[in-house]
């Protein structure tokens, strides 16, 4: 038996042992929903959860008279969890394609935007392109695979998704905002009017249990896009990189950064939608109803 069919097993054998407790009282009911709820999104954070066990873990206890630079032993453990997913059947390969898609767009804005001095990578290291190491486009990764594998163990669908070609013009124009403010009009506002002009009326529909729930898609966005800011401040604290204003000793990222990963995760989201179509929930009802009558 593979790894996965392990842990489906173990979290049918959870379900069989809670289930009738779950089943005693509505709260009892209520409880046990919100702990499946925290334990699929502590597995769709797989990736991400790894890498900044990997960036403190380093900061803390990596020697540093090492023969091996840090920055490169993160490359390279960033490239074997990768691998390990792929080969416990943990991550799709379709899912994989898509990521690697968004780790090199995420490791070209990174040589754009440390070239002009947005954020810096302080220490050595040999396996990087300019002033960016190469475990860098990895945590753009963890932002995709989480997307990704949060879709699934949710069995998300959508109610009242724009076309799905307006979503992919405003992935576009955020990605060219990244690097065309550093010389024109930061059209950032006028991003956010426009996300919140197509997604305002979506909600994402998602199953913790057995009951689906919902929520508002730019309320879903903007949490994932705080957690990421939180993420980003253990990752500063952790020294893997520094903005120029934490030079002098380390303080919390501005929480104007909650925007930059706001329309980031939009970004990811529009790229995990070419694996993951955005289906509507109504639909998959009525699909549903029809397959159950026959």
């Amino acid at each position: 038996m593979d790894l996965k069919s392990r842990i489906k097993d173990g979290v049918a054998t959870l379900d069989r042992r809670m289930r009738p407790w779950a089943q005693r009282s509505q709260a009892n009911g209520w409880a046990y929903e919100f702990l499946l709820f925290g334990l699929k999104q502590a597995w769709a954070c797989l990736f991400g959860g790894l890498m900044l066990v990997l960036l403190v873990g380093t900061y803390l206890f990596w020697p540093h008279d090492a023969a091996l630079a840090r920055y490169d032993f993160l490359v390279l453990a960033s490239v074997a969890i990768q691998a390990l997913l792929l080969l416990l059947k943990l991550e799709r390969w379709d899912e994989a394609a898509v990521i690697l898609i968004f780790h090199m767009v995420g490791t070209v804005m990174e040589i754009f935007k440390t070239a002009h001095g947005s954020w810096i990578y302080p220490e050595d290291s040999l396996l990087r392109i300019g002033d960016v190491p190469l475990f860098t486009g990895f945590m753009y990764a963890c932002v995709g695979s989480y997307i990704a594998r949060i879709w699934r163990l949710f069995d998300i669908t959508f109610i009242r998704y724009p076309p799905f070609w307006s979503a992919h013009v405003l992935a576009v124009l955020i990605y060219l905002n990244f690097f065309t403010h550093h010389y024109v009009t930061d059209m950032r506002l006028g991003l956010f009017v426009l996300s919140a002009l197509l997604f305002g009326r979506t909600w994402f529909v998602f199953t913790p249990d057995r009951v689906q729930r919902r929520m508002p898609m730019l309320l879903g966005l903007m949490l994932v896009a705080l957690f990421i800011w939180l993420a980003e401040n253990l990752g500063t604290a952790a020294g893997a990189w520094i903005y120029p204003s934490q030079r002098e000793g380390w303080h919390m990222v501005p929480i104007e950064k909650l925007g930059a990963w706001y329309l980031l995760m939009t970004i990811s989201f529009v790229l995990v939608s070419l694996v993951h179509r955005p289906l509507d929930a109504c639909v998959e009802r009525l699909r549903e109803g029809i397959r159950g009558a026959v």
